[in-house]
């Protein structure tokens, strides 16, 4: 019982494609919900955890198997919302079920839909990765920010325009990517939500050293953080770049060097490289190059 999408599948603008749901963890749940209020069927819920499963399926409005095979046979598409260590061993117990025509998917932002799905062409099933640039932080309630979520889909390319289609029917944004380009977006990701916080906390030591607290050094970064974040959604980060590095103040930045250990003065001299090439472009005319040169030495 293969998926077909189609003008059949939007009857009274009601998607008819039975999705079940391997997972019921944060992104499990959060989808789930979501295919729901978008008029996606449900299938189902399947999990080891049976409990999970079925408090999963209570909140999506759905059922829950007790037995992968029963999920399966139920569906015409399968999302493996496990973590990426498991998604390759869940697909290894579902390759010899009957699985001919079935859309399989994961939502790894970092794994491939062939790194995932290994041979899966063989079994007569359509893999894809979907992945929501968007942090799912809670089981039950991240579903309500999943609208403004950019959904990157790669995967077998028989079906990838039909893939893309139902999910701009839910109205997110979606982008269609290359399975070797995988890790580099998934890096991306990592370095916007992941590693900002690195660079807050290493802005919190720093105000610990001056007397603050965890409390006090955060009300205080907060109009800088949040100041940052807004200008650049709405203009760039060229427009948005101030400080030192965009004045060529290298006397400031030697003092900030001075201030810190060997360690975080390595951070802060690649950081303001990477700065640098962003200075260029919003003053071209500008000269930087006793700046870079202090920076290159570090």
């Amino acid at each position: 019982m293969g998926m077909r999408l189609g003008a059949s599948l939007y009857e009274s603008k009601v998607i008819r494609m039975h999705t079940g749901i391997i997972g019921a963890g944060k992104v499990g749940c959060s989808l789930a919900k979501y295919f729901v209020l978008r008029g996606l069927s449900l299938s189902g819920f399947f999990d080891a955890d049976k409990n999970a499963a079925r408090t999963a399926a209570d909140f999506a409005g759905t059922d829950f198997e007790e037995k992968l095979e029963d999920l399966v046979r139920k569906s015409d598409a399968l999302f493996l919302t496990v973590p990426d260590g498991l998604i390759t061993t869940v697909w290894n117990q579902i390759r010899e079920l009957p699985i001919e025509g079935k859309y399989i998917c994961h939502c790894s932002g970092a794994l491939s839909a062939e790194d995932a799905f290994p041979g899966i062409a063989d079994r007569g099933a359509f893999g894809y990765s979907i992945h929501p640039l968007f942090a799912v932080s809670d089981r039950f309630h991240s579903y309500k920010e999943l609208s403004d979520a950019y959904f990157t889909i790669e995967g077998d390319k028989r079906h990838l325009e039909e893939v893309r289609d139902l999910f701009q029917s839910f109205g997110n944004p979606v982008r269609l990517i290359e399975a070797e380009d995988k890790v580099k977006y998934h890096c991306a990701a990592a370095i916007c939500s992941n590693q900002v916080i690195a660079l807050i906390q290493e802005s919190l030591d720093l105000l610990s050293g001056c007397g603050f607290d965890e409390e006090s050094a955060l009300a205080a970064l907060r109009p800088l953080i949040s100041g940052n974040v807004n200008k650049v959604l709405a203009g760039g980060c060229a427009a948005s770049l101030t400080g030192p590095v965009e004045r060529g103040d290298v006397r400031t930045v030697q003092k900030h060097l001075d201030c810190l250990d060997e360690e975080d003065r390595k951070l802060y001299a690649l950081l303001s490289r990477k700065l640098l090439s962003v200075a260029g472009r919003k003053n071209p005319d500008r000269n930087y190059g006793e700046l870079e040169a202090l920076l290159r030495e570090m």
